[in-house]
């Protein structure tokens, strides 16, 4: 009796623990009954029926990462090349993932590889490389359109590598080299040419800013001769007005002497006839200058004639000035 308590014991012990199932956080799991789907499993602590309940298949709903191998493509102008990428998808339905597709990874990498195959063949090799993210949207959308009765969302589509063959590669790196001597001759000789212009250029302006140098200089030099020959021109005129003054005040002291002394009428007419030709040279260089005919002995005349020069010298010195 006690035995087959012990038996009947541990058979519902194990069938109290086979109904109780724990899920993951981040996992579901499907339950089919007597083959039939019946629920999915949560994350957390599940119960099913022993024997008539089964977990059938158990996934991860996190996004996954399938590494596609390279594949052999043909370009639309007859370049083969070989493609690889990376396609980033996750299971939003779980109940699709296993009951619309077997084995799902594998359905979707031959998916991925006949529509990189397709579109490398709508391509020339040099929109190959440039249009590679143009390539990645479309393939995005593609495979999330093709993928969606699978209850599959793809996230990120990567083309990794494009490898051409080695002709190819051959032929592009003898390309690349006749491109980069054209441009290596063809920055040279806009560098010759600029060269020459800026030389042109710093000739001529140099050429401008010598002759706005000398003329300068010519002008400078002009006005300094100006200014030279007034400065000097009314130092000769201040020094003929002083001498001629002095002629004046000698005179008046002379005749004042000879009303004195009558007998200083000679010596007068000797000191005036050696001043006469000095006297006359300084009139006749002034600018308001007058000829004077003199005669010695008239004495008083003479006075009068030198007192009218001065005065006439002082107004034009006055006037000038």
């Amino acid at each position: 009796m006690d035995l087959i308590f012990v038996m009947l014991s541990l058979v519902f012990g194990g069938s109290a623990l086979a109904s109780v199932k724990i899920i993951n956080q981040g996992n579901e799991a499907l339950v089919e009954r007597l083959g039939s789907y019946n629920k999915k499993l949560e994350p957390g602590l599940n119960l099913v029926l022993p024997v008539l309940d089964r977990v059938v298949f158990r996934e991860t709903n996190r996004e996954k990462v399938i590494d596609i191998p390279p594949q052999k493509c043909i370009t639309r102008d007859n370049v083969a090349i070989e493609v690889d990428a990376v396609v980033y998808w996750r299971i939003v339905d779980m109940e699709k993932a296993y009951y619309k597709v077997e084995n799902l990874q594998a359905a979707m990498v031959n998916l991925v590889l006949t529509q990189i195959r397709s579109e490398m063949g709508q391509l020339e090799l040099d929109q190959t490389f440039t249009a590679r993210t143009e390539v990645n949207e479309i393939l995005l959308r593609d495979l999330d359109i093709a993928t969606d009765p699978w209850g599959v969302k793809v996230t990120r589509v990567e083309l990794r590598d494009i490898i051409p063959s080695k002709a190819v590669q051959d032929s592009m790196e003898l390309q690349m080299s006749a491109e980069r001597r054209k441009r290596a001759a063809i920055l040279t000789s806009e560098g010759e040419r600029e060269s020459a212009v800026n030389s042109s250029r710093g000739r001529a302006e140099a050429q401008v800013l010598e002759a706005e140098a000398n003329q300068k200089a010519v002008i400078l030099r002009a006005q300094a001769e100006k200014e030279a020959t007034v400065l000097k021109a009314q130092a000769e005129r201040e020094q003929q007005i002083l001498k001629a003054h002095a002629i004046a005040q000698s005179s008046d002291i002379l005749a004042q002497k000879m009303k004195e002394n009558p007998k200083a009428q000679q010596a007068l007419e000797v000191l005036l006839a050696l001043g006469y030709l000095d006297m006359g040279s300084a009139i006749g260089q002034s600018e308001s200058s007058k000829v004077m005919f003199m005669d010695p002995r008239t004495i008083p005349g003479s006075i009068e004639g030198i007192r009218s020069i001065v005065s006439e010298a002082q107004v034009d010195k006055h006037g000038n000035g």
